[in-house]
């Protein structure tokens, strides 16, 4: 006899993307992609209601352009890539200097908050209405020998004026206004408005750790290119608090940049009080020579060349000085290789070398030209820097008078009524798109991981006859319960109980292809293995022993699982004696067997466990009892275990003139049975086909083994009220055998 696996090359798999199959797929687990996207909606939906709100607190502060010299103030317009009067004041806002004094006037170094239950306790609060109870601590220390663990006490509210303080190692009990010190703990509750009962969980943090959480909920943004106007943003979940805190920023950055105002100004009136003097009296000695010179010189004047070469060197002194102003502003902005800075070097060169012109130009004048020339030029420069010191002297008095900095405060901070967060139909959105998106991808993984057999082709593309495609019966999967149906056992003969059921009409289509199949055989048994447990071996060989009885034939049925048959358990038996004790020599064979009612047929079940099935099975007397049943029934079934489990279905395949196996759609690979039927060709036994068992009708994939034409046929069933009878046949085409 021919073996069943043809030399035929398995096609290889196309790489290209199969929309319509992908999509089948989101449509075959549909169920599951709604449960798991309802399962991420409902924690969103309840996130978005316990979720704790998160309030935001604002304000607008401006910074204008620093008052300070005039001189200096023109030469800062002409200079390029100047650099924004924002930046150092975000910068000075968000330092520990400001934040700071504001966790020193505020105490944040406290952290209060209501006990709840874990995790949705508070939420739960919330929805119910329930107002939470607040104290106000104004002063709370507690020594935890390190400022870098956190340590907490609970405070209960015994009674309007009285609390308790637990923590670890002590219990303290105290009054309202009075300042309670004992055991490293010094606390002041100047206000309680909770109900007795309450307790607070009071945290005590360290100062810098106060200043980072600060720093984590304010946000300083320029609003705008170079406006000097900042938008200030705080956040947290206490309105009143986080308004409070926010205030106390902006007045604390206010008053320091008021101080820091007053106090520069008193540093440079200070130094040009010392300066003026010294200029002064420079200046009056320079006249002095001048007029001295003069007057020895009986009142010499300067000719009109002179003149003018006098205003061009005084024009660039001074030009040089304020290039040396210009240069000790941007000195604090840049360095020496900036561009600004550079020019500003070249500028001061070209000067000098314009003085040093003048200069040779003055030396080719006679000698007391020269010297009036000097002397006026050291008058008119040293006038024009005492000028610019006395009017800069001025300012400062006037900006040290006012005090008033270079910033206010255009809105006061104020907590916005609506919380920021969570934004409940966001959270909502995004809660289905990430449970879409994660059923999507596990069911992709699963496409991508199952390797089981899906259709009818991929066996016969492996050169292996496929006789029947069997669906999944919904009937007795909703008769069966949960335990059984996970191992795949039945406790039902689906051909008695619901023989119209696409099942059994699937085997009747088998019934038919094995008439054909066993014509060539040597003998009438006929043998149903499989590649692995709960393939369906059993359910298809019962089934197919009764429909094929329910026809007149005489069918004699063999559990031959001496390890794990259920077979009895299916058709009511007590399983007392069985084949174990006919091959042991225990019973005689007409007292085992058993008529199926029903079923019409014979059965003989295993029997009690042997510890030895595989030397029971070689013996001579099952050799005896097949060839009795041969001769003494026109069809004998005999259900085996898996050839990959044990090698039991080798041993009976040797007496088996047919066999079969069955295969369980998508738990099965096209691997398994390949290699199950090489395993039975290495002891002579040849399979003749196989059964495609548990077929379920999917979207993803056409089921051309007749599942539609099944569900036509039963239809037809039910209108004509007549047997059909499928004929031999890959498309499963059925015809009406009428009487």
């Amino acid at each position: 006899m021919a073996s069943v696996t043809n030399n035929k090359q398995t096609p290889t798999e196309s790489d290209d993307i199969d929309l319509g199959k992908i999509v089948g797929e989101l449509i075959d687990h549909r169920k599951l992609i709604i449960a798991i996207t309802t399962a991420f909606t409902v924690i969103a939906v309840l996130y978005a209601l316990l979720a704790t709100p998160i309030y935001q607190s604002t304000a607008l502060i401006q910074v204008e352009q620093k008052q300070g010299n005039a001189i200096l103030d023109s030469l800062s317009q002409m200079l390029p890539d100047s650099q924004p009067q924002s930046a150092p004041e975000i910068a000075l806002i968000q330092s520990r200097m400001i934040l700071g004094k504001t966790v020193d006037d505020l105490n944040l170094q406290a952290e209060i908050e209501p006990k709840y239950f874990p995790i949705f306790g508070r939420g739960l609060a919330r929805l119910l209405g329930k107002e939470p109870g607040t104290i106000s601590v104004p002063r709370f220390y507690l020594d935890t020998g390190s400022n870098d663990v956190p340590s907490e006490v609970t405070l209960t509210i015994l009674g309007e004026n009285n609390f308790e303080i637990e923590g670890e190692g002590f219990s303290l009990k105290g009054k309202k206004g009075v300042l309670l010190e004992d055991k490293g703990v010094s606390i002041l509750v100047d206000s309680i408005d909770a109900q007795p009962g309450s307790q607070f969980k009071i945290t005590y943090i360290s100062r810098l750790k106060a200043i980072s959480n600060l720093l984590e909920s304010l946000n300083v943004a320029d609003q705008g290119k170079d406006t000097g106007m900042l938008n200030l943003t705080f956040t947290g979940d206490n309105p009143t608090l986080i308004s409070q805190v926010l205030s106390s920023i902006t007045q604390n950055y206010l008053a320091q940049n008021v101080a820091r105002q007053a106090a520069q100004d008193a540093k440079s009136l200070e130094f040009l009080n010392e300066q003026l003097p010294k200029v002064r009296t420079d200046l009056d000695a320079a006249e002095d020579k001048l007029n001295s010179y003069r007057k020895q010189k009986d009142s010499v004047d300067l000719t009109m060349e002179a003149k003018s070469v006098l205003d061009q060197i005084v024009n660039v002194d001074n030009q040089l000085n304020e290039l040396t102003f210009r240069e000790a502003e941007i000195s604090q902005l840049y360095t020496k290789e900036h561009p600004t800075y550079k020019a500003l070097m070249e500028k001061r060169q070209t000067l000098q070398t314009e003085r040093n012109k003048l200069n040779k130009k003055v030396s080719s004048m006679p000698s007391t030209q020269q010297e009036v020339l000097r002397l006026s030029r050291d008058v008119e420069s040293g006038r024009a820097v005492y000028l610019q010191l006395l009017s800069r002297q001025q300012e400062l008095n006037i900006a040290k008078s006012s005090a008033i900095g270079n910033v206010r405060i255009i809105d006061n901070a104020i907590t916005e009524p609506k919380p920021v967060k969570p934004k409940k139909i966001l959270v909502i959105a995004l809660g289905i798109i990430i449970g879409l998106f994660f059923s999507v991808g596990f069911v992709f993984v699963r496409v991508f991981l199952r390797r089981g057999i899906e259709s009818p082709e991929q066996l016969e593309e492996m050169g292996i006859n496929v006789y029947a495609s069997i669906p999944v019966s919904e009937w007795l999967t909703k008769n069966t319960n949960k335990n059984k149906r996970q191992k795949n056992e039945s406790d039902t003969l689906l051909a008695v109980e619901n023989p119209a059921d696409l099942a059994v009409e699937a085997i009747r289509s088998l019934r038919t292809s094995l008439h054909f199949a066993m014509m060539e055989s040597k003998n009438n048994i006929l043998m149903i293995s499989g590649a692995s447990p709960n393939a369906g071996k059993t359910f298809v060989s019962t089934n197919l022993a009764a429909t094929i009885a329910m026809t007149g034939k005489k069918v004699l049925f063999i559990d031959s699982d001496l390890r794990k048959g259920y077979v009895h358990k299916m058709l009511g038996s007590e399983n007392v004696k069985g084949l174990s004790d006919i091959l042991s020599g225990q019973a005689k064979v007409e007292s085992i067997i058993e008529r199926v009612s029903g079923g019409e047929f014979d059965y003989i079940g295993r029997g009690q466990t042997p510890p030895n099935p595989a030397e029971l099975l070689m013996h001579p007397r099952f050799k005896e009892l097949l060839s009795w049943a041969s001769q003494n029934y026109e069809l004998v079934i005999v259900d085996t275990p898996p050839i990959l489990a044990v090698t039991d279905a080798a041993i009976i395949g040797q007496y088996a003139g047919t066999t079969l196996l069955v295969a369980r759609f998508e738990a099965n690979t096209a691997k398994e049975i390949a290699v199950s039927i090489k395993r039975f060709e290495q002891t002579g036994v040849v399979i003749k086909g196989c059964i495609l068992n548990g077929v379920m009708k999917k979207a993803s994939s056409y089921y051309s083994y007749g599942y539609s034409n099944m569900a036509t046929h039963i239809q037809i069933i039910n209108l004509n009220k007549k047997l059909l009878w499928p004929l031999y046949g890959h498309n499963n085409v059925y015809f009406a055998l009428t009487s």
